[in-house]
């Protein structure tokens, strides 16, 4: 049986990326979409064969993503997909409402009428409860994303970014709680009307009040997933 390709868009890397970079950016993407689960043991020669490239590109790409904490050493296992335990599930949280409620605060005060205009779009075509989790999960990352460069801070971005790749470790999307899309939306619009009056100080809180809102959700999913 022939082996599921990550490598979709041809075998090649772009023009003037290297294999290493090519592998590395499509090793992460199959990790965010849970193609790649925690807990899976990962080998240079198959990771190779799926992406259709040699060995080198794969022990590079191997090499950045333990550096990002995405894949571990495991003791008569090798390389393992990261798993985060409970205390590392609290602490993400924690840095995800520090770190996100700070953006939406920034935003608050730096966003322009442009990036205020594709918040209040994205809120208003956001599925909630009516599409698949994993487009709606899709949906709420793109919010968030547009809420972290309507932030206009670079440094702030780049530590976001890493927090989002940590994310991908999490397992399943909060997005199936029943009811969790529907309140994450109102949440949404909420954050982004503060963001639209410019009011810094609401903006942030309705973005903590918001993160914790997703704890519990991931917290109840990881009971579920324990009882199980």
């Amino acid at each position: 049986m022939t082996r599921k390709r990550m490598a979709k868009d041809g075998d090649a890397a772009p023009a003037g990326e290297p294999r290493g970079e090519t592998a590395y950016l499509k090793l992460k993407d199959a990790i965010r979409s849970g193609e790649l689960k925690p807990g899976q043991r990962v080998r240079e020669s198959e990771m190779a064969a799926r992406l259709d490239v040699s060995r080198t590109p794969v022990r590079e790409a191997f090499r950045r993503l333990e550096a990002d904490g995405l894949l571990s050493f495991a003791p008569y296992r090798g390389m393992v997909i990261s798993e985060l335990d409970h205390q590392a599930v609290m602490e993400l949280y924690f840095m995800r409402e520090v770190l996100e409620g700070t953006a939406a605060g920034l935003a608050a005060h730096r966003a322009s009428e442009a990036e205020v205009s594709i918040l209040q779009e994205i809120v208003s075509i956001d599925p909630a409860g009516e599409g698949p989790p994993a487009a709606v999960a899709g949906h709420n990352r793109r919010f968030h994303t547009s809420l972290y460069h309507a932030a206009h801070n670079r440094y702030l971005l780049k530590t976001l970014n890493v927090l989002q790749d940590a994310m991908a470790l999490l397992g399943p999307t909060t997005m199936r709680v029943q009811g969790r899309s529907d309140a994450a939306k109102a949440e949404h619009a909420a954050i982004v009307q503060a963001i639209a009056d410019k009011d810094p100080e609401s903006a942030e809180r309705l973005m903590r009040e918001h993160i914790r809102g997703a704890q519990k959700a991931r917290l109840h999913l990881l009971s579920a997933e324990e009882e199980a």
